[in-house]
């Protein structure tokens, strides 16, 4: 049944029901990998918790599909949080994946720089903390669009969250502690950088108005996975001009000497074909090779989405040996998967 909510077309029953018969739909798709704590709203790693495994949790509001319920599953998390469309999810909510895949290792949080994800997460690790769980929390914050924002003091947690839960799935997967599980997730953070523009809006289920209006000549530099606002409001351009933007932004950031090894990730935001995201990676890769970097590693394709929000986000992120391994190790999500 399509439903038409003022003047955009969705696949939804009720608005309030999209996240729960999203989720029942995701562990049905994928019943051999996960399964579904409707009680509590949670994606969970079918086999965990997992005895003597440090576990891993995301989360965050939902309508960033994949992101993180896609990623839950041997080698990356080992459950995901959703909240609902662009909120939160809650102490209570979070304090229950925490118990639920808790192997007696201890748990990392995996926790993007959103104000309602840092308070909450924080809350929940307090608590977990009562119940003798011991918990490291690791914020993610690898936008360099803007310093602060509208859900956020500081920078942005986007792109990096991702590569941070694979690299720290995979060091949990091979037996790390849970100090070496929260140090490698720092370290992808600080060696990453993110940065994302937007041609169109996303439009939330509930809602009668699209999350912000530009115009069909525009794009927002610099745009949020909320829609935030960016760094300014232009005519759009050719592609070749807009990566290099957006590569300078990242690399005049992130400290990657001429001779480095870059993962160079492109991130669909929901409304962009993929052959334009190869377009994009076309240009990057010209920009990474002029400035003497080489991309060892890549990934293309929706990740992070923002509803049918038409864009991208660029990632970088400066690899050695250590992060290289453990990126190419096994992981087997809805999502994500390769090497086994």
């Amino acid at each position: 049944m399509s439903v038409a909510v003022a003047s955009v077309k969705k696949f939804i029953n009720e608005p309030a029901d999209i996240v729960k018969e999203s989720l029942q739909g995701l562990g049905q798709a994928h019943a051999d990998l996960l399964r579904i704590d409707e009680e509590n709203q949670l994606v969970l790693r079918k086999d965990a918790p997992v005895a003597g495994k440090v576990a891993l949790i995301s989360g965050g509001g939902s309508g960033h599909e994949p992101m993180h319920g896609g990623f839950v599953g041997a080698g990356m998390l080992d459950a995901a949080c959703p909240g609902e469309v662009f909120t939160s999810p809650v102490p209570d909510q979070m304090l229950a994946a925490t118990k639920a895949v808790d192997g007696g290792a201890g748990v990392v949080h995996i926790v993007k720089n959103y104000t309602g994800d840092v308070m909450n997460f924080k809350l929940a690790a307090e608590l977990a903390d009562d119940e003798g769980i011991k918990v490291e929390s690791v914020l993610t914050n690898d936008d360099v669009a803007v310093e602060d924002s509208l859900y956020t003091a500081g920078r942005r947690g986007v792109g990096i969250t991702v590569l941070a839960e694979k690299i720290a799935g995979a060091k949990a997967e091979a037996g790390g502690s849970l100090a070496e599980v929260a140090a490698i997730a720092r370290k992808v953070n600080d060696n990453g950088r993110s940065f994302g523009v937007a041609f169109t809006s996303a439009w939330t289920p509930s809602s009668p108005a699209p999350t912000f209006e530009i115009g069909a000549d525009e794009m927002e530099f610099g745009v949020g996975i909320h829609g935030e606002p960016g760094r300014r409001r232009e005519k759009v351009k050719p592609a070749a001009e807009i990566v290099a933007e957006m590569a300078e932004a990242i690399l005049g950031d992130l400290d990657a000497p001429s001779g480095s090894n870059v993962l160079a990730f492109v991130n669909g935001l929901g409304g962009t074909p993929t052959i334009e995201l190869y377009v994009i990676y076309n240009e990057l890769a010209k920009q990474v090779k002029e400035r003497g970097l080489t991309a060892t590693r890549s990934l293309v394709g929706d990740y992070i989405t923002s509803l049918e929000m038409a864009g991208a986000s660029i990632t970088l992120l400066k690899l050695d040996d250590e992060l290289t391994e453990l990126w190419d190790a096994p992981v087997h999500t809805p999502a994500l998967r390769w090497g086994r």
